[in-house]
């Protein structure tokens, strides 16, 4: 071969990398411009920001840190709002709004567990047991069905009530539970992706098993995933405050809007603000997510794409 035909091959192969680059950015911006298009994705995504900016700063931001991290002042207990208490006081004094502050990083760091637990258990699981299929398809699926088997919420209820009572075993008992759906949907998007031409090419070129899986099967993946993962943080913090509610999560005094919502059901008809401002909180941060997760399915997945 001469050295014009090579560098010919290398300035074709070069150009073709270029023009696929150019390409995947020009998508990426196109995905951005349909994303922020969406005024109420936009609007969640400003939610969850606030809510992580005050989950950072909510020891400077909030107007009483001592109040918000469990310091007591019963000469205040079950004050109204009003100009020194936005959101009123709770039972022992402590102001409701700076609870709400700081208790705003227990479902953004519980979620992130959470979700990080079930993409490390679920999406490889998923991924091994669609490329091989066979045998190991069979053992991965019939363990993912006898977990489905239970309602995800009982089931992490059982499992908490077993554990002990506590946020880490709250987390532990949602990953335990959740790991399947991912092993699912990871699955049944594997046993498409093991046909492809260059999955093909791969194993003609002796490519390991496990390097196929890690650089081609999970990578194409990550889309409906990362969908998937957006929509179930919502339900992450629903499930957190609700096993919360009933006393299987956060304890007094950990400022947890779950635990809160519980706390104000005794004094509802005299003191209103203590459920509804938290309750508000999670029904916000909730909506938030759902909003920003179905944008991501409009410009993530194919079939929806307009």
């Amino acid at each position: 071969m001469s050295m014009d035909t090579t560098i010919k091959g290398g300035g074709g192969a070069f150009a073709d990398w270029r023009l696929r680059h150019q390409s995947g950015i020009e998508e990426s911006r196109h995905n951005v411009r349909v994303f922020f298009r969406d005024k109420l994705a936009v609007a969640g995504l400003i939610v969850i920001l606030a809510t992580l900016i005050i989950a950072i700063f909510a020891p400077y931001m909030a107007p009483y840190p001592e109040q918000g991290r469990g310091d007591s002042d019963m000469q205040d207990r079950l004050q109204a709002p009003s100009r020194e208490h936005v959101m009123g006081t709770d039972q022992q004094g402590r102001d409701v709004l700076s609870r709400i502050m700081f208790g705003a990083r227990i479902p953004l760091i519980i979620s992130f567990v959470v979700t990080a637990g079930v993409l490390l258990v679920g999406v490889p699981l998923g991924g091994i047991a669609g490329y091989f299929g066979g045998w190991v398809d069979e053992v991965v699926m019939r363990i993912t069905d006898i977990f489905l088997a239970f309602p995800a919420l009982v089931f992490a209820m059982a499992l908490v009530a077993f554990l002990g009572a506590s946020l880490q075993n709250v987390a532990l008992a949602l990953v335990i539970t959740w790991w399947p759906w991912y092993a699912r949907l990871v699955r049944g998007m594997a046993i498409s992706l093991r046909e492809r031409p260059y999955v093909l090419a791969a194993k003609t070129m002796g490519v390991s098993h496990f390097t196929i899986i890690r650089r081609h099967i999970l990578p194409n993946t990550l889309g409906p995933v990362i969908v998937q993962m957006t929509v179930d943080v919502g339900a992450v913090i629903l499930e957190v405050a609700a096993l919360s509610f009933i006393g299987l999560g956060a304890k007094p005094p950990t400022p947890e809007w779950g635990l809160m919502v519980s706390e104000g059901r005794e004094y509802i008809l005299s003191a209103w603000w203590l459920s509804t401002f938290a309750g508000i909180a999670i029904f916000g941060l909730v909506l938030a997510y759902n909003l920003v997760g179905d944008a991501l399915r409009d410009v993530l997945d194919p079939r929806l794409k307009r």
